[in-house]
């Protein structure tokens, strides 16, 4: 749809949206950018306070895939306000201010409209530096794969609402769900990353494919390697899904393969769509231990090396 409308060229434009790339980005001079984006959410679990702190924290995720640093943000509100009581709005809002100062931004003011089911998330503005942004392309043959975070909440999420999980794995779940990518892309920032992004509504298979779409490229993925939340795979299991596992589906069906017998477990979860889901990055082979460590002793105890990047072979995606 992008495509059609006409072109809004100007040199100033490092990312557009001609790109699929997590956010815009601007330049404003040779030291310094600015890094935009917008996202907006329905609440995935029933505590507003919850739901604002996790909205925030999602749209947030995007300045953070590009190696850039959040400094404003702009709310974006959707209420029906003949049906919840303004304390509910309030406690959106605060949710949300909590983890904008956590990020170190701040928040300016935003809008609301009347809407039939709450929506809720933030307009951001970010700084980076015009040499370091991160790109989700750029990936070379030989390096390597690193997720930040489990994956799985998409169905842990509905599943929840059925009351089929236990307490214990819902709150696995909505810590992963509340953690800022601040500290992961802060630890990369001091490591040479070819290629980044966040893994979020299209799930980790979705958002590969994103990384590679243009390039004579493969991702081989060791499957036992990612970092699940617990108790998502029993819930796929139990016939548990999502509305958006059939859409990411037909993203992929075409650019991947499981080398071993197909598991329609295991391709579920590839599906499984994120919010505020970890960073995928690829980084030189060479310094994957280090990055693990780094990203370890600041307490992201889920990051691991998923897979490796080679040339093109039959597929995009080649999960081992």
């Amino acid at each position: 749809m992008l495509n059609t409308l006409p072109e809004n060229l100007n040199p100033n434009v490092l990312v557009g949206y001609d790109k699929s790339d997590d956010a815009g980005v601007y330049l404003l001079n040779k030291d310094q950018a600015l890094v935009s984006t917008a996202d907006i959410i329905t609440p995935p679990v029933d505590d507003p306070y919850l739901f604002g702190q996790i909205a925030a924290a999602n749209s947030l995720s995007d300045i953070f895939a590009m190696g850039g640093t959040p400094i404003s943000c702009l709310n974006i509100m959707g209420f029906p306000s003949d049906k919840l009581e303004n304390k509910v709005f309030e406690e959106i809002i605060a949710g949300a201010l909590r983890k904008i100062v956590e990020s170190e931004a701040v928040l300016l003011g935003g809008h609301t409209t009347n809407e039939e089911e709450p929506k809720f998330g933030l307009a951001v503005t970010g700084l980076v530096n015009p040499k370091k942004i991160w790109r989700n392309i750029g990936a070379k043959p030989g390096d390597q794969l690193i997720l930040t975070k489990p994956i799985g909440s998409g169905v842990l999420l509905n599943a929840n609402k059925k009351k089929l999980i236990s307490e214990k794995a819902l709150n696995e779940c909505i810590e992963s769900l509340l953690e800022l990518n601040k500290k992961a892309a802060e630890v990369l920032a001091n490591f040479e990353i070819h290629a980044a992004t966040d893994v979020t509504g299209f799930g980790l298979a979705g958002h590969a494919i994103e990384m590679i779409s243009s390039s004579e490229l493969s991702f081989h993925i060791e499957f036992d390697s990612i970092p699940i939340l617990s108790e998502a795979k029993e819930m796929y299991k139990h016939g548990i899904s999502t509305r958006a596992n059939k859409n990411n589906r037909k993203l992929v069906e075409n650019d991947w393969c499981f080398v071993n017998e197909r598991d329609l477990i295991k391709e579920e979860l590839m599906l499984d769509p994120q919010t505020n889901g970890g960073l995928l990055v690829a980084v030189p082979e060479s310094k994957t231990e280090s990055i693990i460590n780094a990203l370890h002793d600041v307490g992201l105890k889920h990051a691991a090396k998923i897979g490796h990047i080679g040339k093109f072979s039959k597929t995009k995606i080649h999960f081992i």
